[in-house]
C-alpha cells in the first residue's frame, strides 16, 4: 500500500491532529505501521468491528498489547483509524488512474480497470477481506463510513468512462448514460468481487478451473460494447 501512495504521510498527519493516531504511530516504520494496519482489518473481517479485540490485533501484528495503547487513543481508535487511512487510500488509488483510463478507448480502459484492479486486490488482502465484510455482511456502520464513500468514486469513475467514450463516438449517442454506467460499474464489481473473494465466485461461477478469470475479461469487454457500442464507427 504505502510505497504507492504518495500522500500517505500527508494522510498520517491529519489523522494524528484528528487524534485518530498518536505520534509514536506516526513516527514507526512504514513497514510496521502496515503490519499493525493489516492485523486490524483482518481481525475485523474475521470477528467483526464490534468484536475487535485489542489482544488479538496484539497477537496478529506481533506487538505488545502496551505497545497499540502508545500508537491509538482507545480500541475505537484502532478500527477509526484503519477505516479512514483504507478510505482516503482507496479513493486517491482511483483518482490517481483516472487521467490514464479516461485518455484511453473505452475497451482498454475496461481491460485494464479490471486487470490492474485484480492485481492489486491480491496484494492487499487485509483490505479486500475487510471491504468484503463492509459489503456483503449488512453493518451499516461500516456501508456508510467504508463502502459508500468508495462505491460512489467507482461509479462516477465508470460514468465519466463513459461519458469520455460518447464524445469520441465510440458508444451510441442515444444511450442514457446514467443507466448505463450503473450497470457496467455493477457488472464490474460483480467479477471483481467473485475473484478477490473466493465465496462470492463459488455463488456467482464467474471463473473456472476451465475458464479463468483473463478469458472472462476478454469476453465481457466486447459484450458489454455489443450492448452500446456505435456500429457505424467500427464499420
Amino acid at each position: 500500500m504505502f510505497p504507492d501512495w504518495p500522500n500517505y504521510p500527508t494522510c498520517l498527519l491529519d489523522l494524528e491532529q484528528q487524534g485518530k493516531i498518536t505520534r509514536t504511530f506516526r513516527r514507526l516504520d512504514p513497514e510496521r505501521q502496515r503490519t499493525i494496519l493489516d492485523a486490524i482489518l483482518i481481525e475485523a473481517a474475521e470477528k467483526g468491528p464490534a468484536a475487535l479485540n485489542i489482544k488479538a490485533v496484539a497477537r496478529r501484528a506481533g506487538v505488545a498489547v502496551g505497545s497499540l495503547y502508545q500508537y491509538f487513543p482507545s480500541r475505537d481508535g484502532l478500527l477509526d483509524f484503519a477505516i479512514e487511512l483504507c478510505v482516503h487510500y482507496m479513493n486517491e488509488m482511483f483518482t490517481l488512474s483516472r487521467p490514464y483510463l479516461l485518455a484511453m478507448p473505452l475497451a482498454e480502459a475496461l481491460k485494464s480497470y479490471l486487470s490492474v484492479g485484480l492485481e492489486w486486490g491480491q496484494t492487499e488482502t487485509g483490505l479486500v477481506r475487510f471491504f468484503g465484510r463492509a459489503a456483503y455482511q449488512g453493518d451499516p456502520d461500516l456501508a456508510e463510513r467504508v463502502v459508500r464513500p468508495i462505491a460512489i468514486v467507482m461509479r462516477e469513475l465508470m460514468h465519466d468512462l463513459l461519458v469520455q467514450a460518447a464524445a469520441r463516438g465510440e458508444i451510441r449517442a442515444d444511450l442514457d448514460i446514467e443507466a448505463i454506467a450503473r450497470l457496467v460499474n455493477m457488472l464490474m464489481i460483480t467479477f471483481g468481487d467473485s475473484q478477490l473473494l473466493p465465496y462470492l465466485n463459488t455463488y456467482f461461477q464467474a471463473s473456472g478451473e476451465s475458464v479463468p478469470p483473463a478469458r472472462v475479461v476478454e469476453a465481457m469487454v466486447p459484450f458489454i460494447l455489443g450492448g452500446i457500442g456505435n456500429e457505424a464507427q467500427n464499420v
